[in-house]
């Protein structure tokens, strides 16, 4: 007896943590397996190809499809608590993955993506009571608070006019940290500094595209746009969550970036005037390399506005920094072109003489003749100066157009691509005439200011947007990297976008696109070995509810899609047969489902 008992009491302690440990494993199932919260980072549900996972996918997520492996039946939602991911953005991600990042450099806010074992493979759900978003022009200064449920912003910025909470909406006055009593004034003061025509920042047509850094909700590029100036308003998801959202949702071109250690994902001389006001970038730092970013994205004779303290206070650490930027500035030569109050605004010179002239030995060096500015996605930020082309410096400028005739005559930097003014003339054609069709095939669907936000998801030269111009719109070009860098070509004609490679997520807040143009991109990545279901979950992501999809393409993509259409809630508004061999249109819409638990009711 005694031996039985000891031997029981032994066993005792094991069958407890036996227990413990059922129960333990019981409730991750319940919580990470229910379909009603998010699948856990690390878990993935695939398409087929794998026969020991063919009896729990058909029976879960899948069907069986003889032909083409397993059909999604659906797939999860993902919890509420993910309504904003952003996947290449998610700190999530970067604790889990254990990255050692450098925050002085702001490695964090870069982009970090998932590798596909650790991908999410359910849908974003939109916050708790959804509304469509407010038609623009009145978006640009009044939201949906249930869209964006975050009103920090108008507490820590009261004193600044960036926003306020006015019942079941968030209004923007216009103000930023720099131009409390709107945004409309300060555009027309710059004017007044630089002596434009009748104080309107355009120039006549000469300026057209701006990059707005640190800014803020993109007051600043949404006043402008009464200017006809695009501004790609740039910003990290930093301490000011939800600012390029914000952006997004009042329909202004707005893009999730940071200057560290990366360049920005545009090509050399795409932009007029680079904007900072109050953006609280120490452009001193390693040699001056991010101000040296902004001198490779700046074209010939480009201006820099620049409001800080630095350029106006008069206490012994303001006017340190103001003497050594002033000093660096000087070096990559820039000169004063205006100066007043509290703003500065210096200007790129318009050839390569000064660079010649430079003592040996000055820093910040030229760049090497095989470094090429314009080679982008993941590429280093370098500590150099970007000489201008054979073409620019003789020129003496970018030889473009003034706007609105730049956006249909040939670029002069067409002859970097081989590409003669006939091909880029046919291809503008091409487009209006492809733009006419699908708008024929939207007309039963969409009104004058149904969409507003709009991606070419493979723009080639931007004819697409181009045909677009005649309706209230603004369209993100996204030149995918693997591709010719034709974007150089894009902002040549006064609009604007990204490189980015679709075997990705885009850097971008869910929710925050109309309208998808999709050409031939979901044949692409899958000849590139990527998954064609994580780009439709993707799609899927970026779209607004009630949001639709233009896809051109082979007839089997096409005949893949309509299998996703059910499991990803899109519906087919029409199908179309094209004069291009095995090219098909199809249109879809994502309908439009409250919250997740909504869309749990309805499986």
């Amino acid at each position: 007896m005694r031996g039985r008992t000891e031997g029981g009491n032994k066993k005792k302690p094991v069958i407890v943590l036996l227990c413990v440990a059922a129960v333990v494993l019981v409730s991750v199932y319940l919580f990470f397996g229910s379909s009603s919260h998010a699948i856990e980072y690390g878990r993935k549900l695939g398409l087929g190809g794998d026969a020991t996972k063919k009896e729990d996918a058909s029976t879960s997520f899948y069907v069986d499809d003889d032909a083409n492996g397993f059909t999604p039946r659906s797939f999860p939602v993902c919890d509420d608590r993910h309504s904003e991911l952003i996947p290449c953005l998610d700190r999530n991600l970067i604790y889990q993955m254990r990255l050692k990042l450098d925050l002085s450099l702001m490695e964090h806010y870069e982009r970090h993506c998932p590798p596909p074992e650790r991908r999410f493979n359910c849908l974003i759900p939109p916050p708790p009571g959804y509304k469509v978003p407010i038609k623009w022009p009145n978006s640009r200064d009044e939201v949906w608070k249930v869209n964006i449920p975050h009103t920090h912003l108008a507490h820590e910025k009261s004193d600044q006019n960036w926003m306020v909470v006015k019942g079941d909406k968030i209004n923007f006055p216009g103000g930023g940290t720099h131009f409390h009593y709107g945004a409309d004034k300060y555009i027309a003061s710059m004017a007044n500094m630089l002596n434009f025509p009748n104080n309107i920042l355009n120039n006549e047509g000469r300026l057209r595209t701006f990059l707005d850094v640190g800014c803020g909700v993109a007051s600043f590029g949404g006043y402008l746009l009464a200017s006809d100036i695009m501004t790609m308003s740039l910003a990290p998801n930093d301490v000011h969550q939800n600012q390029i959202q914000f952006a997004l949702e009042r329909g202004i071109p707005a893009y999730l970036g940071v200057l560290g250690t990366k360049r920005l994902p545009y090509p050399s001389r795409s932009f007029e005037l680079a904007h900072c006001s109050r953006c609280r970038i120490d452009w001193l730092q390693r040699d001056g390399i991010l101000l040296l970013e902004l001198d490779r994205v700046l074209r010939p004779g480009g201006y820099f506005a620049y409001s800080s303290p630095e350029a106006y206070a008069q206490d012994e650490e303001d006017l340190r920094i103001w003497r050594e930027m002033s000093a660096l500035v000087e070096r990559m030569c820039w000169t004063i072109a205006a100066k007043r109050n509290q703003t500065v605004i210096w200007q790129k010179p318009m050839t390569n003489d000064c660079y010649l002239e430079r003592e040996p030995g000055t820093q910040p060096p030229l760049c090497n003749s095989d470094s090429d500015p314009d080679a982008v996605y993941g590429v280093n930020m370098e500590a150099c100066i970007t000489q201008y082309s054979d073409h620019d410096h003789k020129t003496k400028g970018s030889g473009l157009s003034p706007w609105p005739a730049r956006l249909t005559s040939p670029p002069p930097r067409l002859a970097d691509f081989g590409y003669s003014t006939d091909m880029f003339e046919k291809d503008t054609e091409t487009w209006k005439q492809r733009v006419d069709a699908y708008w024929d095939l939207l007309s039963p669907a969409i009104q004058s200011d149904t969409v507003r936000n709009i991606m070419d998801m493979k723009a080639n030269m931007g004819s697409f947007a181009a045909a677009l111009n005649d309706k209230d719109v603004w369209v993100m070009n996204v030149v995918p990297e693997d591709g010719p860098n034709t974007l150089k070509l894009i902002y040549d004609r006064g609009l604007m976008g990204a490189v980015h490679s679709w075997c990705e997520a885009f850097s971008t807040y869910p929710r925050t696109y109309d309208l998808l143009h999709a050409w031939d991109i979901i044949s692409d990545i899958k000849k590139r070995g990527c998954s064609a279901e994580d780009l439709l979950l993707e799609m899927d992501r970026i779209l607004r509810p009630s949001g639709f999809i233009l896809i051109r393409d082979t007839q089997s993509v096409v005949d893949l899609v309509k299998k996703y259409l059910k499991a990803l809630h899109w519906e087919a508004v029409d199908t179309k047969a094209t004069s291009d061999s095995d090219t098909v249109i199809l249109i879809v819409q994502k309908k439009l489902w409250l919250t997740s638990e909504s869309l749990r009711d309805l499986e």
